[in-house]
């Protein structure tokens, strides 16, 4: 066999599955149809999620590096119409920069916030800054300008034939398994005959991505990051001289005669020096796959769903992707990942494409009311007033949704080990802590000021509140070969926020398990979680009180 796993698809889902594959040693070939880096700006933010789970691959100074200066806020801004001093400025929702989250997570310290705070990246700098990690990882082969043309799967390999985008080579690889991270059009769904399910054309827009450094005419009062009207919006990608405008196709114009420097400059009310980069129409879609894979083919990104961008969830679902299916992958390929494992990829990841699409879709419906009131004139001062109440009724859960971004739980997976406790009431807007099986392991700090997070493994990770005898686990973990650390805690207030005194945390932060002590077969627990039980054995019995 060549490698462990394929990827194909060299954006930033499928690099950040080669390196969370790496981080648990496992060695991966990655193609990229394209012999560059992207130069669509994509996507402008990686939310804290997102950070959290690039922070355990320890990329996120060089990310930080190459994004958005942390100084720097992440304000909505909605305008009448035009750039700053041209429309009447309607509401501006103000949002702290990272420097500012991060100061304000030491001082409540209450969970709420995750390890990391968000970053304003453009994927045009996203992806070189992943790239020159992985170039430097001896794990990871990266080839940029190569392609899916078909593969074929039986019970012991995958093999893939590939080749390059300009005809000029061609070559089959073996490998234990097959990662479809190619995008929208993906090869690897067309081959196993997957569709979408859901909108495939949710209107009809425009992208202007261009250069400038006339600061004067896009930020004259200092940084934004969304600049809104109803006829578009305009993306400051860093703050400095990129940027990028979204707006509708005109009505009766066809997209292909756009004249992209007259539509920038209708927009923005003023001329101003620019250089246009990249200018195309574009079409958003709502859609989840009707599956994520099977066998030894599985998909992650865009390949399983796309979104409106509003909320901003697609690249950072991917993200999530990526990382479960990275760990899920790796310990099938260490063998202490059981036959169940890869099918609970679906099964977590799938109802949280549903659930962010129904988000993206909810935040657009606010758009569309925005727009919907917008007054016919520019000038009916008295109107505009009113549209700015009703901006503020309607509010921005569209970059407020903390239920959605980092409170999603991976509820009735068949690897997570229940408590029999109901689950607390979900909020998509906002996020409660809670360490309820499936839920993401909350963030705190220690009395020592580490996070507690940065003290779990690679691996499975035993947090240990009351100095419980954790042997019966740990010989459990020997004999699968599973890697378990044991985390020892004595923070009373973190503790007690803990909810139990041991939770079993999976790699990806995920709780898996929690219980006041061991249960009494500590080798079906970790069976359960890791995919080797099926159905019919998924009680783990709990240890009584006379035998304790």
């Amino acid at each position: 066999m060549d490698v462990p796993v394929l990827i194909a698809g060299g954006g930033p889902v499928g690099m950040i599955l080669s390196l969370e594959l790496a981080h648990h040693g496992v060695r991966s070939i990655l193609i990229e149809r394209n012999p560059t880096t992207t130069r669509h700006p994509k996507m402008d933010l990686t939310n804290g999620r997102s950070m959290e789970l690039l922070a355990r691959l320890g990329v996120v100074d060089i990310l930080r590096a190459a994004g958005v200066p942390s100084g720097n806020c992440f304000d909505i801004v909605r305008v009448s119409h035009g750039l700053p001093g041209v429309g009447k400025e309607l509401f501006r929702f103000a949002y702290p920069s990272p420097d500012e989250v991060r100061r304000m997570s030491r001082e409540t310290n209450d969970g709420t916030l995750t390890r990391e705070p968000p970053l304003r990246i453009s994927q045009i700098l996203l992806e070189p800054a992943l790239l020159e990690v992985i170039r430097q990882n001896p794990l990871i082969d990266a080839r940029f300008g190569w392609t899916v043309q078909s593969f074929e799967q039986d019970q012991d390999s995958v093999r893939v034939a590939i080749s390059e985008t300009d005809g000029t080579a061609t070559e089959t690889i073996e490998c234990a398994y097959l990662a479809g991270c190619d995008g929208g059009g993906s090869n690897v769904r067309r081959g196993l005959g997957i569709k979408y399910e859901g909108d495939f054309a949710v209107g009809s827009f425009y992208m202007v991505h261009f250069r400038s450094d006339a600061l004067d005419a896009l930020q004259p009062d200092g940084p934004w990051w969304h600049w809104l009207s109803n006829a578009g919006g305009m993306v400051a990608q860093n703050d400095r001289d990129l940027w990028t405008l979204h707006t509708p196709v005109p009505e009766g114009m066809a997209p292909e005669s756009v004249d992209p420097r007259a539509l920038l400059r209708n927009w923005a009310g003023r001329d101003f020096d620019f250089e246009i980069l990249v200018a195309n129409p574009w079409t958003p879609h709502m859609v989840v796959a009707e599956r994520y894979g099977e066998g030894r083919v599985w998909m992650a990104g865009d390949s399983v769903h796309q979104f409106m961008p509003t909320g901003g969830y697609g690249m950072n679902t991917g993200v999530g992707d990526a990382v479960d299916l990275g760990w899920k992958l790796a310990a099938v390929i260490h063998g202490w990942g059981g036959p169940a494992l890869l099918r609970s990829y679906e099964e977590e990841r799938r109802p949280i494409a549903i659930q962010n699409r129904a988000a993206s879709r909810r935040h657009l419906d606010v758009n569309i009311a925005i727009w919907s009131a917008s007054p016919a004139t520019t000038d009916d001062d008295k109107a505009w007033d009113h549209m700015a109440e009703e901006i503020e009724r309607l509010g921005n859960a569209e970059n407020e949704s903390w239920g959605i971004e980092h409170g999603y739980r991976y509820a009735g997976s068949p690897i997570i080990a229940p408590d029999g406790t109901p689950e607390p009431p979900f909020d998509p807007d906002s996020y409660r802590p809670t360490t309820w099986p499936g839920a993401r392991l909350p963030h705190y700090y220690l009395e020592d000021g580490n996070a507690l997070h940065d003290l779990l493994g690679p691996g499975f990770n035993l947090i240990n509140c009351r100095g419980a005898d954790t042997g019966p686990l740990e010989d459990a973990a020997a004999q699968m070969g599973l890697p378990l650390k044991i985390v020892g805690l004595h923070d009373p207030k973190v503790c007690a926020a803990m909810e139990r005194p041991l939770l079993l945390v999976r790699p990806d932060q995920h709780v898996a398990w929690r219980g006041t002590e061991l249960p009494a077969d500590c080798l079906a627990l970790l069976r359960r979680v890791t995919g080797w039980q099926s159905a019919l054995e998924r009680e783990i019995p709990e240890r009584s009180h006379a035998r304790a």
